[in-house]
Parts: structure tokens; sequence; C-alpha cells
């Protein structure tokens, strides 16, 4: 994160434009009266179909009830939004009210005195919410930011290329992924889809090695200790450089985008490659992506990273994160109200409806109909431990020495025991 969702995309979407959307009311926002004028400037990643016009409605609705609130969006792809907010916080100046995946970015956020501590405003309702959700949101017992959405990253696949392949069933070792893939160039199937070019998603691959190899504490440990060069990640490495010398991706891939009409997505959901690594926001972005608009449907199915063989960590570990909003130091006050209403239960049945969202409110899992998205909050419900995305877990300078370290890695240019050096220096420097 990428996400990634994007994560990234996360739900990191790209695609619709990227404007200003200000909805009825005035006011200049800064006000501690509830009744003057006020106005709340919200920047958010959903910015394509399905989520971009339910968000909008939601801020319509609130605005149908208070009067005298405005909401400005700002829809922003998701490397177009980090860029952006990466400005407006150097400035001191974050927006009202924006998407946050928690972790080592927000602790930051926290320690520059950027956004605000939610703990008391919260603490009525945020009891709601799934604990595992609110967890990358909390920094030292304290509350600076709420999840609408949460999921992890699992293998998407197409199960009419499978099949055709001889691929009889999802693999469950890495051993299975590597010949999956073997199978599938066989039979003349491009085996993954990978956008290249953000990074993002490639990370995905060596942080779940890494996690299957030396477990969770490795990650853990690595955090405490600033130190990446260890055999642990060194064969999480490894282990990615065997599925890059069968060659399993498209044509073009270093240079492809995520979700562009020739990217990642668009390449899954056109039936042109059989699998993507990628959180549970992929089924709605290969539809939307897609030529027709649909994506695979019923041929779409997933399984959760598989187990490495000798390896510390269980395939019942999960890697992923949430996307939630965090407010900024300067809001107006109606800002947490506004948040508060969209954590409600019968707006985040609306949005998970919608097959994007895997929501966080408990009492509206029973909107999830997609059968993917149930397996997807399955397999998290069950999970036996949680890593967030890496490059969200660690401070940003280290995450985003990941992200390049293992592009490096994927385009041949650095071995497995330089990448963890890289990455190691980084860490220290922090």
């Amino acid at each position: 994160m990428t996400a990634h969702l994007s994560r990234r995309t996360l739900l990191g979407l790209a695609g619709a434009g990227a404007g200003a959307y200000l909805l009825a009311g005035c006011g200049d926002g800064k006000s501690d009266d509830p009744d003057a004028p006020q106005a709340v400037n919200w920047w958010h990643i959903q910015n394509t179909e399905p989520m971009l016009p339910v968000w909008a409605a939601m801020a319509r609705d609130y605005q149908g009830a208070h009067p005298n609130v405005t909401v400005e969006i700002q829809p922003l792809e998701n490397e177009a939004f980090k860029a952006k907010l990466t400005t407006a916080t150097q400035a001191g100046s974050p927006p009202d009210l924006f998407q946050s995946w928690g972790g080592g970015v927000l602790k930051q956020q926290v320690d520059a005195g950027l956004v605000k501590d939610l703990t008391d405003d919260v603490r009525p309702w945020i009891g709601g919410l799934l604990p595992a959700a609110v967890q990358p949101f909390t920094i030292d017992g304290k509350i600076y930011g709420v999840p609408f959405d949460v999921g992890m990253v699992g293998f998407w696949y197409n199960k009419d290329l499978f099949a055709s392949a001889g691929v009889a069933a999802a693999p469950t070792t890495w051993a299975g992924v590597l010949d999956a893939v073997r199978r599938l160039k066989a039979a003349g199937t491009v085996p993954i889809a990978l956008a290249g070019k953000e990074k993002w998603p490639a990370h995905y691959y060596w942080a779940y090695l890494a996690m299957r190899i030396g477990g969770l504490g490795a990650l853990q440990q690595a955090a405490k200790d600033h130190n990446f060069d260890t055999p642990d990640f060194v064969a999480a490495g490894d282990r990615l450089k065997e599925l890059v010398d069968l060659q399993p991706f498209q044509k073009g891939f270093l240079g492809a985008d995520y979700s562009s009409p020739d990217g990642q997505a668009a390449t899954m959901g056109n039936g042109r490659a059989a699998m993507e690594l990628m959180g549970q926001w992929a089924p709605s972005v290969q539809a939307s992506s897609s030529t027709s608009k649909k994506g695979l449907g019923d041929k779409l199915g997933f399984f959760p990273f598989p187990a490495v063989d000798g390896g510390k960590g269980a395939a019942s570990e999960a890697f992923g994160g949430g996307n939630g909003f965090v407010v900024g130091k300067d809001a107006p006050t109606a800002t947490v109200d506004f948040l508060k209403a969209l954590l409600t239960a019968d707006n985040q049945r609306r949005a998970a409806r919608t097959g994007a969202v895997l929501p966080t409110v408990r009492d509206a899992t029973d909107a999830i109909s997609d059968p993917n998205n149930k397996i997807v909050s399955e397999t998290l419900a069950s999970a036996t431990g949680f890593q967030l995305y890496l490059d969200q877990a660690y401070p940003p300078a280290v995450g985003q020495q990941v992200n390049d370290s293992v592009a490096e890695l994927i385009a041949g240019s650095k071995t497995p025991g330089q990448i963890v050096k890289d990455i190691t220096t980084v860490a220290k420097s922090q």
C-alpha cells in the first residue's frame, strides 16, 4: 500500500474525475457553535463506481438533516490522494475528514499534532465495531480514526481458467501455487496479473511470504529492532524469486497500473489472467475496470495465501487492513458527527450492498451478499493473527522502501539479500 486498496486501493480505485464535489449549504466552517454554518472538507479514495455515488448520497442525506452543514467532497485516486495529503500535512493543514489505513502513517500524523484524538467522542458507539478493525487506528490506547471497511489480502482466481489448465483445487501450499503457475503457463494462460508500476500490489507477496516463513513475530521483531536482514526475510525473497523466475505475469506488467483500463484489475476482470493477489475490494474493481463492467461473476473464486512448507507462520494468519477516516486538527465540530453518521448500521449496510466494502459495524454484516465477500469475511473472522499492510504498519519511509525493494527484486535488479539490507538501512535511519 499498497494496498495497497490499492488499498489500498486500498479501496484504491482509479478512473472517475477527482474534482471537488460541493454539496449544498454554505459557510466557512470553523465555528464551535453547532448551529453556525460549517463546511466539512472530506477527502476519500472511492473515486469510481460503486462507492463514489454512495458516499455522495450519504453526504446529501446528512446535509438534509443538518442544513447548516456543507460537505465538500474531494474524491481522489489512491496514489494521487497520498501525494496530495503529504503536501497538505507538511503544510500543517490537513483536510477535515480524510482516508486513513492507520498504522505507522497515522502515528506520524498523531505525533505531529495533525489529527484529533477521537477517544471520548466515539466511546458511546465504537463498541459496535469489530475490535480487529479498530486496532490499526488505536495508538497508545487512544483512538484516532474510525474504520468503515475491514478485510484481507488473498488470491482471487478464475475458476474456468484453473479448470481448463487442469488445476483441480485451490493451492494450500506455496509449492502448490508454483505448480498451478506451471500448469497455467503450459495451457497458454497468463497465470498472474500484476500492477508492477504501482509497487504496492507486489509487496503483498513478499510480506505474506515473510509472514508464512517467519510468523507474525518476525514482522513485529523487525519493527522493534529496525532490522530486516534476517534469514526469514531473505527466505521470503528467495521464495518470491522462485515465482518471478517462472515469468508468471502479463506482458508489460512492469508498466501496468492497478485500475486503469489495461491494468491489473482489468486483466483479471476481462479474463486475461488466472490470478491476482489483492484485497477484499478486488471483485468490485475488476468489475468497474472490465470492458463489460461486470467482471467475472460466479467464475471468480478466492483462497487464502497458503502455507510455506517448514514455515513458522500459519495459513490462518491474515494480512490486510481497513479503510477508515481520521479528523484533521482544525476540523469543525460537525465533522465527528458526520463521521458517526457514516458509521451507522444502515449506512454501513448501504456500503456493504455495493460489494466494495466489508462493514466494520457488527450489525451490518448481514448485508454481505456476495459469496466471495462472505468467504473473505468468514476467513477474517476465524483468523488466528492479523498483520497490517507493511507500507502502512511501518513508518512511511520504511514502507516506501519495502515497496521499492520488492519492485527491484521482481524486476531482477536486486537480490533477496540486497533488498533486506536496503530496507534495514532505511529502518535504522527512522
